[in-house]
């Protein structure tokens, strides 16, 4: 967008009306500055309802209204500008700004129209030339060009598409990679940390393995003391009677 028009007074009808409107706009070029751009758009809207037909004002206001987006609305008021203008290079600013609407829109064939008035207003104006060319160049495209680019754009599209998918194919991929390595690496943890808590804790006997134990110890006991008592020469009781 063009630059703000910083608004002068020249004719002065009405001294304290005029110095108003000078404020007003002055205050709306600061917040615009500031990037508060739907405070601005109310204070040139201000400034307006005091001189309806002041250019700086609708410019700007036109501005203010194509930074919030609502390029139909800037369209009007710059329309509105445009046939306020008393000059050619107010003028080509006013068509310029309506010609970059309608690029924001990609409206290419509209916005063609409006920079080839820029030019009749402002031959020399390098920044509508390039748009002006750009907006040629993707109305080409829009149209195809005869289908052969159509087709192309259509098989790059999908070339693209299928990059696309790949490069989030081989993202899930790699997580899921990384996933089923990280259990793997737990479960080889875990497995290490048993086997080191088993090592360092002590057998434990079964209670059947204990009971074996105690009565082996008991038959090898009873043995060793018959064996004392025949050395004695005492008499071995028999667990039966004959």
């Amino acid at each position: 967008m063009r630059k703000l028009f910083i608004y002068m007074m020249v004719c002065m009808l009405s001294v304290d009306a005029h110095a108003q409107t000078n404020l007003l706009i002055d205050k709306g070029n600061k917040l615009y500055e500031e990037q508060k751009y739907k405070e601005a758009a109310a204070v040139y809207q201000k400034a307006l309802s005091k001189n309806p037909t002041l250019t700086p004002g609708l410019f700007n206001l036109g501005n203010s209204l194509y930074q919030q987006k609502q390029f139909d609305a800037s369209r009007q008021v710059m329309g509105a500008t445009e046939k306020a203008a008393t000059n050619k290079t107010a003028k080509s600013a006013a068509d310029y700004n309506i010609g970059n609407t309608y690029m924001a829109e990609k409206k290419w064939e509209d916005a063609l129209k409006s920079y080839k008035q820029t030019l009749r207003n402002n031959p020399q104006d390098t920044d509508a030339k390039y748009n002006l060319s750009y907006a040629e160049e993707m109305l080409k495209k829009q149209q195809g060009g005869g289908g052969k680019d159509q087709k192309q754009q259509q098989q790059d599209q999908k070339k693209q598409d299928q990059k696309q998918q790949q490069q989030k194919d081989n993202k899930d991929k790699d997580k899921d990679q990384q996933k089923q390595d990280q259990q793997n690496k737990d479960q080889k943890d875990q497995d290490k940390k048993d086997q080191q808590q088993a090592q360092s804790q002590p057998s434990k006997l079964s209670q059947q393995q204990a009971d074996q134990l105690l009565n082996a110890l008991q038959q090898e006991e009873k043995k060793l003391h018959e064996k004392q008592q025949k050395e004695k020469g005492i008499p071995v009781k028999l667990d039966k009677d004959w």
